[in-house]
């Protein structure tokens, strides 16, 4: 059950994942770093970043507090410019892209959840998803909406306004417009911190079907153990710098992992 609704999923129903090697890079760092001030008062949120994210997988970001995993995910997402290195997503270096077409590339390439949702109020749940495309100046594809609404379980809740939306069904509408203009990757930063664990327990279902069934890349940025456990690997962080990774994470494996991280970020 799903807010009420029986999500049903059916993979033979969807298309095949992304033709993309499964360990081809979707987006990777080199060099990366972020300083933010000057002088005495400058802070390294990221020194010397070398990561890869492969396609088709889904990767969380974890550190304790102020190790730069936030930092990270908006340097690779081209929110935010590095202080030295470079990014390359979609194929591209992200800092050979003039501003209008680093726009472009985010528009139609990139897809974003945030824990606040970001839905426009005064819109439906189907506009809302349909946005992207409508900024784009192009229509969506009939058949990639009705499979991401059908595996988001939306199919009751598209002329729904987001105040008539639980937290859970809200961000479904927000990953369902990340994943409109089917872009190569999809930044997740914290998307469950402002729903209850049962939501957030769906949220995150919805996001690795997603990856296992429809071929999407997610990179996402949490501090919950449990969150990070659904995902194929987790990349660390401590004091701005790379610690390590995990293959198939457990919570468990998780905890003792970020135990170990905290008296080097001291």
């Amino acid at each position: 059950m799903v807010d009420g609704m029986t999500a049903t999923y059916d993979p033979t129903a969807l298309p095949s994942p992304a033709a993309t090697a499964p360990h081809a890079a979707a987006v990777r760092a080199r060099g990366l770093s972020r300083v933010f001030g000057q002088g005495e008062a400058a802070v390294h949120a990221l020194r010397d970043v070398d990561v890869d994210f492969a396609a088709g997988e889904f990767t969380a970001i974890m550190g304790p507090s102020g190790s730069g995993k936030s930092t990270l995910l908006y340097l690779l997402a081209g929110l935010e410019t590095q202080t030295a290195g470079h990014v390359e997503l979609a194929g591209q270096t992200l800092t050979s892209l003039s501003d209008n077409e680093l726009t472009i590339l985010r528009r139609d390439r990139v897809g974003f959840v945030f824990q606040s949702f970001n839905l426009l109020p005064m819109f439906t749940a189907k506009e809302n998803i349909l946005l992207p495309a409508q900024l784009a100046g192009r229509k969506a594809d009939p058949k990639w909406f009705d499979t991401i609404i059908t595996t988001l379980g939306l199919g009751g809740r598209l002329d729904h306004r987001p105040s008539e939306l639980s937290g859970g069904q809200a961000q479904r509408v927000a990953i369902a417009r990340a994943m409109i203009m089917r872009p190569e990757v999809i930044f997740a930063d914290e998307p469950t911190g402002n729903l209850d664990s049962r939501s957030g327990l769906e949220v995150l279902g919805f996001l690795r079907h997603s990856v296992r069934q429809l071929g999407q890349t997610v990179v996402m940025v949490t501090h919950d153990p449990v969150a990070a456990a659904h995902a194929s690997r987790v990349v660390l962080l401590a004091d701005g710098r790379l610690a390590g990774e995990i293959c198939d994470p457990t919570p468990e494996s998780i905890l003792a992992s970020l135990d170990a991280l905290r008296p080097a970020a001291l």
